[in-house]
């Protein structure tokens, strides 16, 4: 969540309330977020040096405006560019393609072969599990059972297939530099 907070606030400093606003109309489509866990978010982008506070309003409770500093802009940089880390593809690689933008033309190709990469390794190891499990043999009582794991199975295999033929032709599409 903190590169999509960094990601955010790239665009222009924004307050705790604007980025909430900005979870709830955009982001939640790919990444969701609590008030509460956007501001522990942010308390430690402000511990890490990621970000500070820009501006604080008027009034006692003086809404505090964030922005990113040079350590927040590397971070997130290298958080774009390098490898796509977690369990789930497709998590990893739609906050890269919502901020896609934000990246110098020639990088925006790196970014979508790297991810049209990850997405080809998790379709081989689904494909070479669907060829484990069809070669199983499943005792009758559990063969209902198992018909709805492999459709289960079945679904995944046809989301990342129409996920890796989506961002290759992405990918074409995007000129590099």
């Amino acid at each position: 969540m903190a590169h999509v907070i960094l990601g955010l606030l790239l665009l222009r400093p924004q307050s705790l309330y604007d980025l909430v606003k900005n979870f709830e109309a955009a982001v939640s489509l790919l990444y969701s977020a609590s008030s509460g866990s956007i501001r522990r978010a942010l308390e430690t982008l402000l511990t890490g040096g990621l970000i500070e506070v820009d501006e604080v309003g008027p009034g006692a409770r003086g809404r505090k405006t964030y922005r990113v500093t040079d350590a927040g802009r590397e971070e997130f940089h290298s958080w774009m560019t390098g490898p796509m880390a977690g369990p789930d593809a497709e998590a990893a690689a739609l906050p890269r393609l919502f901020f896609l933008g934000l990246l110098e033309p020639d990088e925006r190709a790196e970014v979508l072969a790297r991810v049209v990469a990850r997405i080809e390794n998790d379709l081989a190891r689904l494909e070479a599990l669907g060829e484990q499990i069809d070669a199983a043999e499943i005792p009758e009582e559990f063969r209902d059972v198992f018909r709805f794991q492999r459709t289960t199975l079945d679904y995944g295999l046809a989301s990342h297939r129409h996920a890796l033929a989506w961002f290759r032709e992405l990918a074409e599409r995007t000129p590099a530099g």
